[in-house]
């Protein structure tokens, strides 16, 4: 059930109640037909964002809430997912300035490199009520082309931390499950192991130059 529009999105974006037997909850919907259109990506935004929580999964890091495809919704397909409560006066410059959110900081740093996010704005890294650091809005990712926009740059030339750099390891050195890889071109699938594979050489975030 839609219960509104949420404000600022470029594309339509809605706050949504969703049920199941006894149980409900409120989530974010952004249905395919609500897009605007991109010269550089193709339409169904959706997938990329479920692409974006599957591989969030994968590295073990958990920066992305739960994403799902839906077929049957009010407006059509589009992506739903869990809507999480945040404290809205938080963002990334916020966040930044207290060292206790730099792991989460750089792993969601990590993230945005090996997915190729182009559209990391501040206000897309959310700070819950339980006192962890979420990511929003991943529908320009995974191009196969590198297009990394983003505000996170304070951490350029510190080495990675071993344990980002050991689940990034593992998803450079094998096949990309079929969980990611069903959702990805295979332009973008190589797109994804290159870009782990490269971050893996490098071990050290990179400086905007």
């Amino acid at each position: 059930e839609v219960l509104g529009r949420m404000p600022w999105g470029s594309n339509a974006t809605l706050l949504t109640q969703v049920c199941h037997r006894d149980q409900a909850g409120q989530a974010v919907y952004k249905p395919r037909r609500g897009e605007r259109p991109l010269w550089d990506f193709p339409a169904g935004l959706g997938r990329r964002e479920v692409a974006a929580y599957v591989l969030s999964d994968l590295l073990g890091w958990h920066l992305v809430p739960e994403t799902v495809l839906r077929q049957e919704a009010p407006l059509g397909e589009g992506s739903l997912q869990r809507f999480v409560p945040f404290q809205v006066e938080e963002h990334y410059f916020s966040l930044y300035e207290d060292e206790a959110h730099h792991d989460q900081l750089r792993a969601m740093c990590a993230f945005d490199l090996v997915g190729n996010n182009t559209d990391r704005k501040s206000g897309h890294c959310l700070l819950g009520l339980d006192g962890r650091i979420r990511g929003i809005d991943h529908g320009l990712m995974f191009h196969h082309e590198f297009k990394l926009r983003t505000v996170i740059w304070e951490f350029g030339g510190e080495p990675v931390p071993e344990p980002i750099l050991t689940a990034v390891e593992a998803l450079a050195s094998n096949e990309l499950p079929d969980a990611l890889s069903d959702l990805l071109d295979p332009f973008e699938r190589d797109a994804v192991r290159a870009r782990a594979q490269a971050l893996v050489r490098a071990g050290c975030f990179p400086i905007d130059e």
